[in-house]
């Protein structure tokens, strides 16, 4: 092994360049991102509240259009709530959207910060935008 000392130094060099992002990293938080609830209906409400949990909702919404899409679209069941004095259609345009009307500031934060593409805009679009 005549190149033993340039093989060790070639793979403490790689191991070094291949573990770079991990230790660059560690330690770090992930940026916390918060959505503005800052909208006119929700500006309005005594007790700003939502169908589910906070907590529920930031991590669970997509089951929750899911369960809604399923029960009005396929089983016909269009009940609506009441929720902080507010009455919300199973919808996410005239349910979601009455109260976070702000899209680029409420939904598109959390999305773009984790990297996530919603196919919700395929189908819906956003009134004030014309989106379609």
């Amino acid at each position: 092994m005549y190149n033993g000392g340039k093989i060790i130094a070639g793979l403490i060099i790689f191991f070094g360049l291949v573990t770079f992002p991990f230790y660059s990293n560690f330690g770090k938080t992930a940026n916390k991102v918060t959505p503005k609830l800052d909208t006119p209906v929700i500006n309005q409400l005594e007790k700003k509240e939502c169908v589910k949990p906070k907590e529920y909702m930031r991590t669970e919404h997509m089951k929750v259009l899911d369960e809604w899409r399923d029960e009005v679209v396929r089983e016909g069941k269009r009940d609506k709530m009441i929720v902080g004095g507010i009455e919300i259609e199973k919808s996410l345009q005239n349910g979601c959207l009455k109260c976070h009307s702000n899209v680029k500031t409420f939904c598109d934060v959390c999305h773009t910060s984790s990297g996530v593409k919603p196919y919700c805009w395929d189908c819906h679009f956003i009134k004030e935008e014309g989106l379609l």
